[in-house]
């Protein structure tokens, strides 16, 4: 992964930091090297930021206790491509805390969220308990999802917006993806745009190409203090590894899984502040460049389905 993000939401991925200045920006260390224990340095790094998610304003934990009807940011605007998953057996792959693992609970699906994190599955369980939802959470690495949960299990896999960046093989998620659906079941995911995954964040207004665009075998390797939620509290872990994947690889690791696309739609905005200075907040949570949007997608949604047999 190549920019640390900015502006959270409450949607269940780690999209960086809020630099206030340049110089503080330029403070964080990062480097591409090889790696063996990307998980365990990933997993601490996201269990230590674990209290803090909870308690911040940004993931409104106290509304889905308070409000029955509340819907995450991330859900709302997955709606209108999303459509009805009421009665559908649900899996959300990389679901942190739980908040939009818990929404489409609301929406009338029976669901499972999966995280890496003990942390965060602990606080998600709790979160589901309290708002009464139809979830339940599991710890396990996303690669053995299908193991864990069982093969051919689901109606609906669900996960995005910052979660393929922690994973080195595409297609070996593109593999888990396919076990864990039934025949005729789907996936639906929206992420990051792997072209602003490259951008170098600047004081200036263009915008410069740096980072690569294709999965590399080495992460991209970044130390940094902080989180993407507004916090006094100080991190000791602080380093994470990340890769890039282009669409392309995408797209053709889904089919060569089995599964076939049913929708691949680009988006000029994301439901956080990716490039500061450079945008201006519109409907709902979302951002968008301030000149001329139409010069860079900033998020995509794919759909896909496995064939009936």
């Amino acid at each position: 992964m190549a920019i640390k993000l900015v502006e959270p939401t409450d949607s269940s991925r780690q999209r960086g930091l809020a630099w206030e200045n340049k110089s503080q920006r330029e403070a964080a260390l990062w480097h591409s090297r090889p790696v063996t224990d990307y998980r365990d340095v990933n997993r601490a790094n996201w269990d230590e930021r674990v209290p803090a998610h909870v308690e911040s304003v940004d993931y409104a934990v106290p509304r889905f206790r308070a409000e029955p009807d509340y819907l995450s940011g991330v859900v709302r605007f997955d709606l209108p491509l999303l459509g009805d998953v009421a009665g559908l057996r649900g899996v959300h792959l990389q679901c942190h805390i739980g908040t939009d693992t818990v929404s489409l609970a609301r929406l009338g699906a029976s669901m499972t969220g999966l995280d890496f994190s003990g942390p965060a599955i602990a606080a998600a369980t709790e979160l589901a308990a309290a708002a009464g939802a139809d979830a339940t959470f599991v710890q396990a690495d996303v690669y053995t999802a299908a193991d864990v949960l069982g093969a051919g299990a689901f109606d609906l896999v669900y996960t995005g917006v910052g979660a393929l960046c922690w994973l080195p093989d595409i297609r070996r998620w593109a593999g888990v993806v396919a076990a864990l659906l039934r025949p005729g079941g789907r996936l639906f995911i929206r992420e990051g745009h792997p072209m602003l995954w490259t951008l170098e964040e600047r004081d200036d207004d263009l915008l410069v190409v740096k980072y690569p665009y294709f999965e590399q075998p080495e992460p991209l390797t970044w130390t940094e203090g902080g989180t993407y939620v507004e916090t006094d509290a100080v991190f000791e872990h602080n380093t994470s590894h990340e890769w890039n994947h282009g669409l392309g690889e995408i797209v053709t690791a889904l089919f060569d899984a089995g599964l076939a696309l049913t929708g691949l739609v680009e988006h000029d905005s994301a439901p956080w502040n990716p490039l500061p200075g450079k945008t201006e907040q519109i409907a709902g949570s979302e951002w968008r460049l301030a000149d001329n949007p139409a010069r860079l997608p900033f998020t995509y949604t794919l759909q896909a389905v496995k064939p009936p047999r």
